[in-house]
């Protein structure tokens, strides 16, 4: 027969103590990202068609460091001019390959596709590097679907970054658009393949 010597209420508080770390290590093994927060919310703009939006379209024929499993994804911290935020999505920084442009009128509707939603606190759009719009959305939550209509955007060919800066983290998601503003080739809502066109940069 085994005797067990009696708990002092000093050993039963140590045994709790135990306890309570051993649950708290358990979960944090489970959960390896519980310490670092980050937006839950991600889009891309598909209209017009972003950068990534055509590597997901398999409409380019270079390899997109695989944001085309993922456009939603182009994620980093708030203040990148960056065309991937200075995520781990580069290719999509490279204005040298021939991205689609696409041709629209000077009043254009731009179109996000959310896919998770998250409090908003303003959309963003430079045109060539330079603030041309900002949508404040004060901590609201976006729809599935978010659309600006931009007007007075310049003549000649561009490149549009979209910035959609999270409420309540240091986040943001990012989409680089390529447009023919006003142009009479490609035809409104077409694209055209060509480097010659790609002078615009961030």
């Amino acid at each position: 027969m085994r005797v067990t010597a009696p708990q002092t209420p000093v050993v039963r508080v140590l045994l709790g103590v135990l306890a309570v770390l051993a649950l708290t290590l358990t979960a944090l093994v489970a959960t390896p990202n519980a310490l670092t927060p980050r937006a839950e919310a991600h889009g891309w703009v598909v209209s017009p068609p972003s950068r990534q939006d055509h590597c997901a379209k398999r409409t380019v024929s270079w390899s997109c460091n695989g944001v085309e499993w993922e456009p939603q994804s182009v994620e980093a911290p708030k203040g990148s001019k960056l065309c991937s935020g200075g995520s781990r999505f580069t290719t999509l920084d490279n204005s040298s390959l021939a991205w689609p442009r696409t041709s629209i009128s000077s009043t254009h509707t731009f179109r996000w596709t959310l896919t998770a939603f998250h409090r908003t606190a303003s959309w963003e759009y430079f045109v060539d590097g330079q603030l041309f719009k900002t949508v404040n959305d004060n901590g609201a939550t976006p729809p599935a679907t978010v659309t600006h209509t931009l007007t007075g955007l310049p003549s000649g060919n561009h490149t549009i970054l979209a910035r959609w800066n999270v409420y309540d983290t240091a986040m943001a998601f990012y989409a680089c658009m390529d447009v023919n503003i006003g142009g009479g080739s490609p035809s409104a809502g077409q694209t055209a393949v060509d480097g010659r066109l790609l002078a615009a940069q961030l």
